[in-house]
């Protein structure tokens, strides 16, 4: 991707990782300009999102304040690293689950 499309895509890209509703944002405003960059933070949130949601209910089922901090901390590392790759304009994929979302949900975009 050249420098052109990472810039305008950045602001979709960020706005992403805010909320499952952001993702949907991102989404739907990038239809117009289909930005490469922006579909690849979108993929990216969508399937950290789902995972999120997805593993909240199974650590919902332990009721110990060890496991439950632990996924915290877990999840925020994950969308802070995310995140600080969209702000600084780089494709980084989520550790282990990246390939995984983006070719599970390449349909959303290229």
């Amino acid at each position: 991707m050249d420098q052109n499309t990472v810039e305008e895509g950045k602001t979709y890209a960020i706005v992403a990782y805010i909320t499952m509703i952001g993702v949907l944002i991102a989404y739907f405003m990038n239809q117009e300009k289909r930005n490469k960059f922006t579909f690849f933070h979108i993929r990216q949130a969508l399937g950290l999102w789902l995972v999120f949601i997805a593993l909240g209910y199974i650590v919902g089922v332990f009721d110990n304040w060890t496991i439950t901090y632990s996924w915290w901390i877990f999840f925020s590392l994950l969308f802070l690293y995310a995140v600080s790759g969209a702000v600084a304009g780089k494709a980084n994929k989520i550790p282990i689950l990246g390939d995984l979302f983006q070719k599970l949900f390449k349909s959303l975009g290229e």
